[in-house]
């Protein structure tokens, strides 16, 4: 069920998102992002130009006979779930590519936000931290692929392919999307990827209008290579106004009832302390 104060929020976040890149401070941890994915973007798009014609051509050769009539039609819908095949290569990649860089830019932008420092963690942390931050993006892949494939496979099914699917493919690419950079904040903290998700459910109307926005932005040329630091502030906007008094309390309860435990005394045998 729609919910609109939700999906006001998610709106909002994404607006936020766009001012704090602006930021002093913030607008260096974009750079490296950025040209790292025009060189992606680039290759992306070359190999797009240079093979879509035969890839068009050889999936029509599968258009039953009795569909002949769509002859017209049907090309531009195999182009465009091309497209979108090749819109989760590059959120993918980029995924994988940015992601130090994202999390760095998200700790930035908390310790702007609440004044506290996340962690102090030197260069050469964060460089041994690298491997720990793929195999988060790893996790995500495993997620979403099995779906992705799904989706692109069940594309092919004529009508349901053409109508209900292009649908289901965005509302899918919006969800992770809103994973993918909401991860950014929560991973810095170490919490489990399942546990982000399913907070991230709980307000599902937020989530999915963030990251439509997102998706929406991904695919307009010029404007996708830059949304990825903005969507990166935005989700972590969101998890310092939603999530994070969450998780904070529920750590702080954790430390306390930790301290408060009784030191445990050693069995006794026979009269006889016996140490551990």
């Amino acid at each position: 069920m729609l919910n609109q104060q939700e999906i006001k929020l998610g709106f909002e976040y994404f607006v936020t998102g766009w001012h704090l890149i602006q930021q002093k401070g913030l607008r260096r941890f974009a750079v490296m992002p950025v040209l790292l994915n025009v060189l992606l973007l680039g290759g992306l798009f070359v190999a797009f130009v240079f093979q879509i014609k035969d890839v068009v051509s050889n999936l029509m050769d599968y258009v039953p006979s009795w569909l002949s009539w769509l002859g017209s039609i049907l090309p531009i819908l195999i182009i465009g779930m091309i497209l979108v095949l090749y819109y989760f290569i590059f959120a993918t990649l980029s995924g994988f590519i940015a992601a130090p860089f994202n999390g760095l830019l998200a700790e930035k932008v908390e310790k702007m936000m609440t004044g506290e420092e996340i962690s102090n963690d030197s260069l050469w942390d964060f460089v041994k931290d690298t491997p720990r931050m793929l195999a988060r993006e790893w996790q995500k892949l495993v997620y979403s692929l099995p779906k992705i494939i799904a989706l692109f496979l069940l594309s092919f099914i004529p009508l349901i392919g053409q109508t209900v699917i292009p649908v289901a493919t965005f509302l899918f690419s919006a969800w992770m999307m809103a994973i993918q950079y909401c991860d950014y904040p929560f991973d810095n903290h170490k919490i489990p990827f399942g546990l982000m998700k399913n907070e991230l459910a709980m307000k599902r109307n937020m989530t999915v209008t963030f990251g439509g926005l997102v998706s929406l932005c991904m695919l307009v040329p010029i404007v996708n290579l830059v949304v990825i630091p903005v969507a990166a502030c935005g989700a972590t906007a969101m998890w310092v106004k939603e999530y994070r008094h969450l998780f904070k309390f529920a750590q702080e309860s954790q430390n306390g009832a930790e301290a408060n435990m009784p030191l445990e005394k050693p069995p006794e045998t026979g009269g006889q302390i016996v140490s551990k």
